[in-house]
Formats: C-alpha cells, sequence, structure tokens
C-alpha cells in the first residue's frame, strides 16, 4: 500500500489538468486519459481513496477530492450506465469514509440517473445505445448495481432496488450457458424483451469466455448475495467461480489469458485486470461458503495477488506512467489497450489488498 501511494504520486504529477487516467503509452511516455463522462473516471479516485485509508497519507486525499470536483457533475449522466462504475467507485468511497450530505445527494442522483436506463418491457438497464431497434446489454452492467441497493438503503424507495433484482434475474436467464460461463452481449428486442442475438465485443468469439466477462460476473452475483442474502445468487456466483478456477486453461499462477478459448494458448496475453477483479471477488465469496470452499477460493485470491505483486506484473515505482499493473488488456478485437496498464486493474488490485488486510486481520 505504501509501494503504490508513491506510485500514484507519480501518476498525479503526470496527469493533464482536468483529465482523468485510462491507461500508459511507453511508446510516449505518456498517459492516455479522458475526460469524467468515460465509464472509467471513477477508478483513479477510487483508488486514492482506498490508498488514504490504509496509509493516511493527507496528499492522496487532496488529490482525490480534487477528482471528485471534476466528477461530480455527472450525476446527472444518463447516457451511461455505467454510473457504479463512475460514481460508487468514487463517491461511494468518500462518502464510506467521511459521510456528508453532498455526497449522498450526488449518488442519490447518479442511482435516479442510472434508473432511466431501465426499461420494464424488456427487464435490464440498456448499456449501450444502439439503432432503435437494438436493446443491447453487456455482462459488465451487473457491476452497475450495487449503486442500487445503496439508494434504496439510503431513501427507502424500493424501486432502485427491484431494478437491480430484475436485471441481475434477467441476466442469469439470458447471460450464461450450460457450463455457467457468460457472453459477452445480449442483443434483446425492446418491443417485448426477447433475445435477438448473443455474441461478444471484447472476447476472441461470441461463444468464448472473455475473462473480464467472468470476473464483472463473478463480481456482481457476489454483490447480490451480499445486498439480498438470497440463495440463488450464492450458487450463481460460486459457479462461475468453479467455472473459472477448474477452467483446464486456467494458468498456475490464476492469472488469465484474457479469454479462456483464445486461439493461441499458451502463448496468449493475459490479463491482469481481470486476474485483480477475480482476486477481490473471491475474497468476499469466500467469506459466504463453508469453510472448504471458502479456503479454496481466498487460497486462489491469494494466489493472484501473489503473482500481480511480483515484478512480472507490478511496475517499479517511477515507471509505467504511475500505474501499479502491468499487462492488463482491454479490447484485442478493436485493437485498443493491448498488454498495457488499465486504470480499473489498479482499483480491484489495491480493493483486493485492502480486503485481504481485513480478513487477515479476523
Amino acid at each position: 500500500m505504501q509501494e503504490a501511494a508513491q506510485q500514484y504520486k507519480v501518476m498525479k504529477q503526470n496527469l493533464p489538468a482536468g483529465r482523468f487516467p485510462k491507461t500508459y503509452d511507453p511508446a510516449t511516455n505518456a498517459l492516455k486519459t479522458s475526460g469524467s463522462e468515460w465509464w472509467c473516471s471513477g477508478f483513479y479516485p477510487g483508488t486514492l481513496l482506498y490508498l488514504y485509508e490504509n496509509t493516511k497519507d493527507p496528499e492522496l486525499l487532496t488529490e482525490a477530492k480534487r477528482m471528485l470536483g471534476l466528477l461530480e457533475k455527472d450525476q446527472y449522466n444518463k447516457s451511461t450506465h455505467d454510473l457504479g462504475f463512475m460514481m460508487f467507485c468514487s463517491f461511494g468511497h468518500a462518502n464510506r469514509l467521511n459521510p456528508k450530505p453532498e455526497y449522498k445527494q450526488i449518488l442519490i442522483n447518479s442511482a435516479k440517473s442510472l434508473s432511466t436506463r431501465f426499461d420494464p418491457k424488456v427487464g435490464v438497464i440498456k448499456s449501450w445505445d444502439s439503432k432503435p431497434s437494438d436493446y443491447l446489454v453487456i455482462i459488465d452492467n451487473m457491476m452497475n448495481l450495487e449503486l442500487l441497493f445503496w439508494a434504496t438503503r439510503e431513501t427507502g424507495d424500493q424501486t432502485f432496488r427491484n431494478i437491480a433484482i430484475t436485471h441481475a434475474d434477467n441476466t442469469i436467464k439470458h447471460h450464461f450457458r450450460p457450463d455457467y460461463s457468460s457472453y459477452h452481449v445480449i442483443n434483446y428486442n425492446p418491443t417485448d424483451g426477447t433475445v435477438q442475438k448473443k455474441r461478444t465485443a471484447q472476447g476472441y468469439a461470441d461463444e468464448s469466455a472473455w475473462a473480464r466477462g467472468q470476473a464483472w460476473g463473478l463480481y456482481g452475483y457476489t454483490v447480490m448475495y451480499r445486498e439480498t442474502k438470497e440463495q440463488k445468487y450464492l450458487e450463481q456466483a460460486q459457479r462461475i467461480a468453479d467455472f473459472v478456477l477448474n477452467h483446464p486453461n486456467m494458468p498456475a499462477d490464476k492469472i488469465p489469458y484474457w479469454d479462456f478459448n483464445a486461439p493461441d494458448i499458451p502463448n496468449a496475453l493475459r490479463d491482469a485486470s481481470a486476474g485483480s477483479i477475480l482476486a477481490s471477488a473471491l475474497l468476499e465469496l469466500s467469506g459466504y461458503v463453508d469453510k472448504t470452499k471458502g479456503q479454496k477460493y481466498f487460497d486462489d485470491a491469494e494466489t493472484m495477488m501473489r503473482t500481480l505483486s511480483t515484478r512480472e506484473y507490478r511496475a517499479e515505482t517511477g515507471t509505467n506512467g504511475g500505474f501499479l499493473l502491468k499487462h492488463g488488456v482491454g479490447h484485442i478485437p478493436e485493437k485498443s489497450e493491448i498488454d498495457v496498464p488499465l486504470t480499473y486493474g489498479d482499483y480491484y488490485y489495491i480493493e483486493a489488498l485492502h480486503r485481504y488486510k481485513q480478513l487477515a486481520g479476523k
């Protein structure tokens, strides 16, 4: 955590004013950045807040607050399904560490904005805007539901919670194959909610198991169980975990190839971001299952974190543009962000370390 705090001060120095970090280009030695409307904008302030929580370094808190100021306007952003990532991974932690009425209101407004993308005819929150005949939903959307549960707890309005449950139930119904691997994209009919097509966008093929998509699903259904205590969500999370961990193409060091069905395994690229998301999810899931299974999930998460903390994956302080992890894979089909650091990889790695510390203290 201390090393990570120093590294994020390097990133702070490299970050252009008013911009959010996405990745780093070693060829130009420059950060690639976005505005606040990009789906990754919450991860940098969120990582800073986790690091502040663990180091009490006030410089990190000051930088996090600066970024929250840039992000605040997106509480009204109805053009994205990623407000959970953007706002709950940032303002959610700010409010957890230092509750303020203004943080609470921003999060409630964010939940309201996210809810506008739910169509009861289809029964899911729309992910990507497309032509009128398509209603596209990606497995990543499971990660945005936590914000809605929080909003119901804070306001008493059950609408948010009901949307999250309906979305999660329809995702179980339509996104998963018999082996509990997940499709990336489901194209629903916007008039009656029937499925028009099941496909990939960022994976190797429509029928392949894109690694980060499996991680999103595992994390999402672990959260669903935490929030509802419904056994079906715990069973779904375990089945996804078992698919991933027992897959013949899962390497011994537990950092997955970018797609479990990539044709060039064992020479395919690994995805450190998928590894960090899986580790964080497995640490939480380990506390919800029987002792034997819980120990396996904990041990596998620990293996992932140990691997990510080696010099193969963890950058030397002062290098990598200030990012912690190397070897993330963003979008191979579009030839974008391939074998580079990714802001969400860092976020879930630090979250996993934070959770690990909490579990070790028990």
